[in-house]
């Protein structure tokens, strides 16, 4: 069957990219899914997509190296002839109080969440604006709005993922002409596979109690919203962040 979509998904390994590439995984879709190190589990969602009828292919590299995001557009363009979506998802969070970061911490943030998404919708921008749905979605969270429970702050974090957000917003603007729409998804307290690594157990029974909606989100709450901003229907949507949080942005 021809390929008519093609979707890169970055921290495809694990979680919402996970989560993402098995919502997304159909016959007729191309995906390169792409993490920095876990092949292990970039394998196994490569195998879940592929069972669901998309070809897959896979590439491991690390996107603080804005080289990285030029060999994957490269990949995709060679194995899939074209590229419609970019979801650029690779982050970790990190708590902290602000008397004990520096800028290098703030800096890394950066690094870690706005660089990789510059990078790849600068590379893929010739391949989306000819796509007939070029879709851009970042994903945040919604600690870039400074949101912590019982005193426990993200601040780098929150900086990194504010960047990411004020860059959605310009390209949304810039691209809005061509029908490339840019959007990001800003994620609550989510699970993670293999545990939550940014909190304790305790923090993390207070995070599902302190959430209106009374649990924290699944990541494939959060690929259904990656979804919807990727799909045809969204094409008069842009610039937005939508929140994901179960109510915890209403606190």
């Amino acid at each position: 069957m021809a390929i008519e979509r093609t979707v890169v998904i970055t921290g495809a390994a694990s979680g919402i990219g996970a989560a993402t590439a098995r919502r997304l995984a159909a016959p007729g879709t191309g995906l390169l899914l792409t993490t920095r190190a876990n092949g292990d589990g970039l394998a196994a969602a490569a195998d879940a997509a592929r069972a669901a009828g998309a070809k897959v292919e896979t590439m491991l590299g690390d996107l603080t190296d804005e080289a990285t995001a030029a060999a994957l557009v490269a990949t995709a363009r060679d194995r899939f002839g074209r590229i419609d979506g970019i979801v650029s998802n690779a982050g970790k969070a990190a708590k902290a109080k602000v008397a004990d970061i520096a800028g290098e911490d703030v800096l890394g943030a950066a690094r870690l969440a706005a660089l990789p998404f510059l990078a790849l919708a600068n590379a893929a921008r010739a391949d989306l604006v000819a796509s007939p749905a070029g879709r851009i979605v970042a994903v945040s969270s919604f600690v870039a709005n400074g949101f912590g429970i019982n005193g426990t702050l993200f601040p780098a974090t929150a900086a990194g993922k504010a960047a990411l957000e004020a860059l959605v917003k310009a390209l949304a603007f810039e691209l809005a002409p061509t029908g490339v729409t840019v959007n990001a998804v800003a994620p609550g307290f989510t699970r993670k596979d293999g545990g939550h690594a940014a909190l304790g157990a305790e923090a993390w029974t207070a995070a599902a109690k302190a959430t209106p909606s009374g649990r924290i989100a699944e990541p494939q709450d959060i690929a259904a919203a990656i979804a919807f901003f990727l799909s045809a229907e969204a094409g008069h949507v842009t610039g937005q962040v939508l929140r994901v949080d179960g109510g915890l942005s209403l606190l």
